[in-house]
């Protein structure tokens, strides 16, 4: 049977993954506009998430513009944002499975192979989730860096990386290691005994005379 703290743990870093997703795909700040080339322009900064654009003004002022037609997104950001919502729906599930069969709860009843085996199956639905968040980061920082070193791209509308996509990333890799931590909770073997049991009767020791 797996430890339970082990489980604790897992349970404890996939809870900060789900809110790191969260907390990545609401903010706007997926990728920020790079300051390259001779005209530096520092008075705004213009920032692009899943759902809005937005430029912060020098004075303290921000002014955000939600996306107004899904169909007008390019495919690379529906992409990204279908798949942070399902990697979110994803680690949700894997979280509820995993709360089940974790030694610390009462749910899932009392047989401890079977709490383990669900433990298990949380621990991969939470790799399953974490495994979109990774492809959906993956593909938007590739198209960022694509773009940056595009010759044809305007100097003036190149972008970088922002803060949303490193708290996206940070909260995938923390679902992969708590899903690995609760799909150890596989159950082991029962133990064989180290001799060979006979199904024998017992012979009599009582001597006739």
């Amino acid at each position: 049977m797996a430890n339970a703290g082990l489980q604790i743990l897992g349970f404890a870093l996939s809870l900060l993954g789900l809110i790191g997703l969260i907390i990545g795909t609401i903010l706007p700040q997926w990728k920020m506009s790079a300051y390259v080339g001779d005209n530096i322009i520092t008075a705004v900064a213009m920032y692009q998430g899943l759902w809005m654009s937005c430029a912060f003004q020098s004075t303290g002022q921000i002014q955000c513009k939600v996306y107004d037609s899904i169909l007008q997104l390019d495919g690379a950001l529906q992409a990204t944002r279908a798949l942070m919502i399902v990697s979110i729906i994803v680690t949700v599930a894997g979280l509820g499975a995993a709360s089940m069969g974790m030694k610390c709860t009462n749910c899932g009843g009392d047989d401890k192979t079977r709490k383990s085996r669900i433990a298990m199956a949380g621990g991969v639905i939470l790799l399953i989730g974490s495994l979109c968040a990774i492809i959906a980061c993956g593909w938007f920082t590739h198209n960022i860096v694509k773009d940056f070193y595009n010759p044809f791209t305007p100097v003036n509308t190149k972008y970088e990386f922002g803060s949303a996509i490193f708290i996206a990333w940070a909260g995938a890799f923390l679902d992969v290691f708590g899903g690995c931590m609760l799909a150890a909770s596989c159950p082991g073997r029962k133990p064989t005994p180290k001799y060979p049991i006979s199904n024998r009767p017992p012979s009599s020791t009582k001597e006739y005379v």
